[in-house]
């Protein structure tokens, strides 16, 4: 096959991937979605410079301190930070045979509207974690797998 068949093809398999099934919530979504794959924007960085996660509402942030704590940022589509009132944090990450298991409480002061780690993140400059955010006792459980590149 010629290459510019097989782009033509690559090209057709793609936009029938995309398609134009969006729904109107979809179609109503205020930001894009060109930077990022799936609900975890890898590839810009929120208000606080910290890593985007869509797959709940408000938006959350994920923000490293300088003490290597987790802090979680609510924001809204605007990128206003909304403080937050019923959600539940938690995280695992590190050693696959001994995690390290992170629960999150509000924090004070200058960190009073979010939510911070009980223990600083696993060592390492690549850390993997599991972060699980509940936004109201009635809601289910978001999963998010996030590599953080603690350089």
């Amino acid at each position: 096959m010629k290459t510019k068949t097989i782009i033509t093809l690559l090209s057709a398999l793609t936009a029938l991937a995309i398609g134009p099934h969006a729904t109107a919530a979809e179609k109503d979504h205020k930001h894009d979605h060109a930077d990022h794959d799936g609900d975890v924007d890898k590839n810009k960085k929120g208000p606080n410079g910290g890593i985007l996660i869509h797959s709940v509402e408000p938006h959350a942030e994920l923000v490293v301190t300088k003490d290597r704590k987790a802090k979680i940022l609510f924001v809204d589509d605007d990128n206003k930070t909304v403080a937050p009132d019923k959600q539940v944090v938690t995280a695992m990450g590190g050693d696959r045979a001994n995690p390290t298991r992170l629960t999150f409480v509000r924090g004070e002061g200058e960190d009073a509207n979010a939510l911070i780690s009980d223990k600083p993140i696993p060592e390492g400059g690549h850390v993997d974690i599991v972060l699980q955010i509940k936004v109201a006792p009635d809601a289910k459980t978001v999963t998010e797998r996030i590599t953080l590149h603690l350089h």
